[in-house]
């Protein structure tokens, strides 16, 4: 029986391959550098600072002066009323604007994975809401909202119905219609990411589900619903997260009227801190709303791994 001995590298191969690992660590850190600085500049360091001022007292004055407070500001914060209805205004908008994304942007991205003519203009013209600045789609939707001269009265008028409705006054129709804008600006991206999606699908799979007997909605059960989920999780959870922290769009509809119906979480920050000028209790409520996005996300991502896990 014969036993084999590893041989001993030199001393100066192990050198020279010592060397180039930290050659290749020094060379991977300056490819890194660039991307990594604006992230710690703008991003990293900002949220620190956000943190420490959220237990400070401080406030938006010429020469500030604050000192430490402890954990005063989320006490006070516990007990505002107006910030936890402006948190369950804000998880209706963020759950509602989602959802109907998600269905709207998939009826859409079924419509343009078909045959159409003029297909491409089709996709450009889907996209036309997404490439519009926030304040122009809001500017614009007020126009349509208009109870005076607005075309969406217009059309109730010419049919019979009610057009002297204040759209974005009325206390009750307020929040659905700034719902609607925020469904019709976000779909075009949840478009073109199923879009690119159903794409993947192998057809074979269709045509398999078609020799079985499968319907055009068995179909969409079986095949289109599962090759797609992977994506619907992570453009569902992005959607949470982007439409949850909105704040121009709303802000220029409504202002977060009438009578706070539309108070947005991030409105209501956005106030306390630059109209109040209560920075270190503002910081508290950006503190807070982090803490309870990161868990609800964390608790969606979690129940959807285990579905497919199970599945």
């Amino acid at each position: 029986m014969s036993t084999t001995r590893a041989v001993p590298l030199p001393l100066e191969r192990v050198r020279r391959v010592s060397g180039l690992e930290r050659a290749r660590r020094r060379e991977a850190i300056a490819l890194v550098m660039p991307s990594l600085l604006p992230i710690l500049v703008l991003s990293v360091a900002p949220l620190v600072m956000g943190v420490a001022l959220a237990f400070t007292d401080a406030r938006l004055v010429r020469n500030p002066e604050y000192a430490f407070v402890g954990i005063d500001n989320f006490v006070r914060l516990a007990g505002n009323g107006f910030f936890w209805e402006s948190f369950r205004i804000g998880l209706i908008w963020a759950v509602s604007v989602t959802l109907l994304q998600l269905v709207a942007a998939m009826g859409l991205a079924l419509l343009l994975n078909s045959d159409l003519r003029m297909q491409g203009l089709t996709r450009v013209l889907a996209l036309i809401p997404w490439a519009m600045p926030p304040v122009v789609v809001a500017i614009m939707w007020q126009m349509i909202y208009s109870p005076n001269a607005g075309p969406l009265n217009a059309v109730l008028g010419a049919v019979g119905l009610p057009d002297d409705i204040n759209w974005l006054g009325n206390f009750s129709l307020a929040l659905p219609a700034v719902i609607i804008v925020g469904v019709w600006v976000g779909m075009p991206q949840t478009t073109v990411t199923l879009l690119a999606g159903l794409q993947q699908v192998p057809s074979e799979l269709y045509e398999a589900a078609a020799v079985d007997g499968a319907g055009s909605w068995r179909r969409f059960q079986t095949v289109t619903i599962p090759s797609l989920r992977p994506i619907i999780v992570s453009i569902t959870s992005l959607n949470f997260i982007w439409n949850f922290n909105s704040f121009s769009l709303v802000y220029v509809l409504t202002e977060g009227g009438p009578g706070g119906r539309t108070m947005l979480p991030m409105l209501f920050t956005y106030l306390e801190a630059f109209k109040n000028r209560n920075i270190g209790y503002a910081a508290a409520m950006g503190v807070v709303l982090v803490l309870v996005v990161v868990a609800l996300l964390a608790l969606f991502l979690r129940s959807q791994f285990r579905a497919e896990k199970e599945g």
